[in-house]
């Protein structure tokens, strides 16, 4: 049986967060570097109504605005953007009217609206085309790390970034896998902590992560393990309009 596992961290005791598996055959530090280029990817940390903690990722989109997971968001009663050096207050958040916890590969998306500017260089645009399929993309967050052999294993703190293919489509999700044989530059799957996080086409957001798919029970983003990504494309006029 296939499972949809959301991926992201709720804890007791602590804000901890750690990002996505990577090609064993390539350096860790290459993933670390390629991260730190998306500066727009933040982490969003928080509390529940039952006061259980949670951190995950975001990608700010415009000065006072970031899209995440709703699952990541939904019952949240505290919640924080930060970065290393910076925390901001997000003063609403804005969950789509459809999500429901349970129904895996829909509406998995959140506004959150951020009450001090964060100001950047660069925010990166939408991508609006349904051609997503084949592409070549980049993704990015922060969550647990390991490699597709021995799957998440390691917790550092660390925004990690790399590249795959989109295989599929499936309900309105982006669904890629990691490849042994023709593999990307650095190739990357995502892993716990990294919901929320961005997958990148061009340049423009194409995807929000959003779980991992297993048929073994073991969500630890291995080479039997496939992501999905919330379709961006699905999404424009929701967004456009939410944020007026």
């Amino acid at each position: 049986m296939i499972r949809f596992i959301f991926i992201f961290f709720s804890f007791i005791v602590c804000f901890s967060v750690y990002a996505g598996t990577i090609d064993p055959s390539t350096p860790d530090s290459k993933y670390i570097d390629y991260g730190s280029k998306f500066k727009h990817i933040y982490k969003v940390c928080g509390m529940y109504e039952d006061n259980t903690l949670y951190c995950a990722s975001c990608v700010v989109i415009d000065s006072n605005w970031a899209l995440t997971a709703a699952h990541v968001v939904k019952e949240s009663k505290v919640c924080i953007v930060k970065d290393d050096s910076n925390k901001y207050v997000v003063s609403n958040i804005i969950c789509h009217k459809d999500y429901e916890p349970n129904n895996f590969g829909y509406y998995d998306i959140a506004l959150l609206h951020i009450k001090d500017s964060i100001d950047l260089d660069f925010y990166p645009q939408m991508y609006e085309n349904e051609d997503e399929v084949n592409k070549v993309c980049a993704i990015a967050g922060y969550g647990l790390t390991g490699t597709f052999e021995t799957g998440i294993k390691i917790s550092d703190d660390k925004k990690r970034g790399g590249s795959n293919k989109i295989d599929k489509i499936d309900r309105h999700l982006l669904i890629c896998s990691p490849s042994r044989v023709e593999r990307t530059e650095l190739e990357f799957l995502i892993g716990s902590g990294d919901s929320g996080g961005g997958l990148f086409i061009d340049g423009k957001l194409a995807g929000i992560n959003s779980c991992v798919i297993t048929s073994d029970g073991k969500p630890n983003s291995t080479y039997l393990d496939e992501s999905g990504h919330t379709r961006i494309s699905q999404y424009i006029k929701w967004i456009k309009e939410n944020k007026e």
